[in-house]
Parts: structure tokens; sequence; C-alpha cells
């Protein structure tokens, strides 16, 4: 069906050629029985509109532009994963940028981006996500954007992941379960992601009147979760329990007990952050909070095609930070302490 055009789809539609590319396009001004009837004949007809020709008509590039700084392939496979469906579906494509958080250039690479890819609109993760210098940048390209985030951006349409809440009812639970001594591995802390996460388990320790047994910076990899845990198992009277700020960090927690012979939870409970692939890999599976990355990825892309498919003349598209909650998610790696 390769020569079936867009007259076609109208008139076997019964509707006008501006209504087809309204359809086609996302346009909020088509009521929903007509886009079902004009959708139910492109599927019959197997049209598939062609990309230059969508391009010139509405002047749009159908690119959607992915801007990170996250080398955790647990978090990006999902993120990618997530907005390719929803993207896809609409006949847009992903285009991943990958940027440098620390660089002096940041502002510069986003901009120069936005404007030799002409992408549409992009979706932003953190640890970028809470550079509100980089929402100034994309406002002024015009450029509509969604970001994931730990906490409101001003001025930004933003999905909020609820991870300092999240943190203090992990951490509550670990209290539950008698633990009073709890060890605490930290992201980098110029992150406001890993700030939010050592906010909530400090919060929980506070409520019962725990401080800290002992408290380390990390760097969300897993030889730094090693580092951390032989230096727990060094201490003359170690902590009953740890909570780790992502998985990777966990992993390594529980490689070095695993290297003195000792086993979670029996010597140490462990629990992660993430909830990703590996925490059901190893070995105990991981307790550990799920952050949905795959169904934020598709509510932000979501989001940021309906502002793209918000047409001139339409009122503008204000969103409220849309909060995610979090959940525990418990496994084999964590129970009261043995001693």
């Amino acid at each position: 069906m390769n020569d079936v055009t867009i007259t076609d789809v109208a008139d076997r539609s019964g509707v006008s050629l501006r209504t087809v590319s309204r359809v086609i396009n996302g346009s909020s001004k088509v009521n929903p029985e007509t886009r079902r009837r004009v959708e139910a004949v492109i599927e019959s007809l197997g049209f598939r509109p062609s990309a230059r020709a969508r391009a010139l008509a509405t002047g749009r590039s159908f690119l959607i532009g992915l801007i990170h700084d996250d080398p955790n392939a647990q978090v990006l496979d999902p993120v990618q994963r997530g907005l390719t469906e929803i993207c896809g579906a609409m006949g847009f494509e992903v285009v991943v940028h990958p940027c440098c958080y620390g660089s002096e250039q940041l502002l510069d690479d986003v901009r120069s981006f936005i404007r030799r890819s002409r992408v549409d609109g992009v979706v932003v993760l953190p640890p970028l996500a809470e550079l509100s210098q980089l929402h100034q940048v994309i406002a002024e390209t015009a450029t509509p954007s969604v970001s994931i985030a730990s906490i409101p951006i001003a001025g930004a349409d933003m999905l909020v992941s609820m991870e300092r809440q999240a943190v203090q009812i992990l951490t509550r639970r670990l209290i539950e379960m008698g633990h009073r001594r709890i060890g605490f591995i930290s992201g980098p802390s110029r992150f406001i992601s890993a700030q939010q996460r050592r906010l909530g388990f400090l919060d929980a320790l506070a409520e019962s009147g725990l401080s800290p047994t002992v408290m380390s910076e990390g760097d969300y990899s897993f030889e730094s979760g090693i580092a951390f845990g032989r230096s727990l198992l060094d201490l003359p009277d170690p902590p009953t329990a740890v909570f780790a700020s992502n998985d990777f960090m966990a992993a390594g927690v529980l490689k070095a007990l695993s290297e003195r012979g000792l086993s979670s939870p029996g010597h140490l409970s462990v629990a992660g952050f993430d909830d990703s692939s590996i925490a059901q890999m190893i070995s105990p599976a991981l307790t550990t909070i799920n952050r949905p990355m795959r169904a934020m990825a598709q509510t932000a892309a979501k989001r940021l095609l309906a502002r793209i498919g918000a047409e001139e003349g339409e009122p503008s598209i204000q969103t409220a930070p849309d909060e995610i909650t979090l959940e525990l998610v418990e496994r084999e790696s964590t129970a009261p302490p043995s001693r």
C-alpha cells in the first residue's frame, strides 16, 4: 500500500485534507469521534505519512532530544524505551545527547545541540534537570521541554520524583525491624538528588532519636560501594544495616561482604535505590526503592508531545509539577538484626 496518499485517507474518511493532517500531527482541534474514524482508515489502508512531507507541511523536524549526563545504563535504557514507545507511535524519533554536568561549556553545548538538530522538544534527566540555568537556556531557544528531577525548578515543566520521602520510608522500615546502627553512602553531594536522599535518611533517624553510625559520599559506582563496604567491616562495631543511595553501590557493599565470607542480611542488611534490573539479578535480591524511569519517561513524552501539538493561537499549556510517589520494594537483603 505504498501508493496510498493522504487524499485517499481523506476521501475514505469523509473529511478534509486539513483534518487528516491534524490527526496525523496530534492536533487537539479534532473531536474524538472524527479522530477515531480517521485513525481507523489510516490503519486499514496502511497509510504511512512521509516524514519529509510532514516536516515541510508543519515546519517541524519530528525529533525529540534526550539531554542527559547519566552513565548508568540501568537508568538510560528504561528511559529511552519509555520515550520511544510514546514518541514512535506519534511519528517522532528520539535523538540522545549526552552532556557533561561540570563542564564550563555545558550551556553552550545544549544551546548548540537544540539549534543544530532542530528538535521539536527536549526531555532533560537529572542531574542536568536540577540546573536552573539550563532551563533558562532551553527557554531562550523557545523549545518545549519536560524534565525529571527530585525537586521542582521554577519555570520548568517537571516530573518530580519524591526521593526524600521514599528514603525516609525505607529508613523507617529498617528502624521498625530493630536496626539502631545504620550506615549510609550518598551519591555526589553536588547533585540535588543525592542531597534529597541524604535528607530523607536523616529525617527518619531524627524521628526516632537516632544518629547515623557512619556516613560517606560515593559516586553512584559499584566500586565506591565496595570501598564503603570494606571500610564498614573494618570498624570495631559495624552497623547492622546500610542504605546505599543507588543499587550499584548497594551491590558493591554486598561484594565487600562476600570477599570476607560474610552474608546479607545475616551479617548486614543492605538496601539500595532505583529498583534497576540488577536489584533482582544479584543474590540476595535487593531491598530498594522503585523509581519507575520507564513510566516516568512515558509520562514526560506525553506531556512534551501535548505541548508541541498545541497549535499557534491556542492557549499555552501551563502545567504544575507532577509529583511521582516512589515505592519501597522489600526483598531478601534486609531482615531484623542478628546482633
